[in-house]
């Protein structure tokens, strides 16, 4: 594979998607929200790295950083009642549940709104396959479990491993990301397997646990935030008191 070749075509990538954030507005928008579109960009450079794939490359980047911004909303910034009209929000997909939005959340909502509408265009214009449905549906999902988590930190309460972990592997947003990959790369789209993906399988499961509990090794801090959503590390020395006192 030539060199110079996959460098232009990174670079032509990094200036597409530097573009697209610039002109989403997120960044001025929600200014307490993380602004990372080239680390965020990584991701899809990591797991589609062949020329062939730069247009879904570009592409993905796009769910990727709204699962971050989304996780920015519910973890430093909303109240717990504005975070439950925004979920009820996106598991309804209606106007009507839009409009008690905070300005910021309705300007957050229409983004996701008009990024799952362009990504299912482009998937059933390549594959004729409308992917708008289990698209929704994955970022439902999300939310809800991003809501579990700020409930639990409005009253203090610490779960349980299991009980973090099952919503964690969700709250990863790694189902969202896989979905949207498995559509825009258009293999094997048929009804058996589209039913697959959206139960969330084992095979993303997996994945999402490793991701979690290796994101948890981390902190809030190395992303300049004073988030709240725990980790299982705290969850486990709370089961296990002694640990921390051996």
């Amino acid at each position: 594979m030539d060199f110079n070749l996959v460098k232009s075509i990174q670079q032509k990538e990094i200036r597409q998607v530097s573009k697209w954030w610039k002109d989403l507005g997120l960044a001025k928008a929600l200014k307490f929200a993380r602004n990372q579109p080239l680390k965020w960009y990584m991701w899809p450079l990591a797991v589609l790295p062949h020329p062939s794939l730069s247009e879904q490359s570009v592409e993905l980047t796009k769910p990727i950083s709204l699962v971050y911004i989304i996780d920015d909303i519910f973890d430093v910034h909303g109240t717990l009642d504005e975070l439950t009209l925004f979920t009820e929000a996106v598991n309804r997909w209606e106007y009507e549940a839009v409009e008690p939005l905070p300005d910021y959340m309705k300007t957050c909502f229409n983004a996701l709104n008009g990024i799952t509408k362009e990504i299912s265009s482009k998937v059933y214009k390549d594959y004729g396959w409308n992917p708008i449905d289990s698209l929704r549906k994955s970022w439902a999902i999300l939310c809800n479990a991003f809501l579990v988590e700020a409930r639990w930190f409005s009253v203090g309460h610490v779960p349980k491993t299991y009980e973090y972990l099952k919503n964690g592997i969700i709250s990863s947003g790694v189902h969202v990301v896989l979905v949207h990959m498995f559509f825009l790369l258009g293999h094997g789209i048929t009804k058996r397997n589209v039913d697959i993906v959206d139960d969330f399988p084992g095979i993303i499961s997996s994945a999402a646990t490793i991701l979690r509990l290796w994101d948890d090794l981390g902190s809030a801090k190395d992303e300049n935030q004073e988030g709240h959503d725990g980790s299982y590390l705290d969850c486990y020395m709370k089961e296990n008191p002694s640990i921390k006192n051996a």
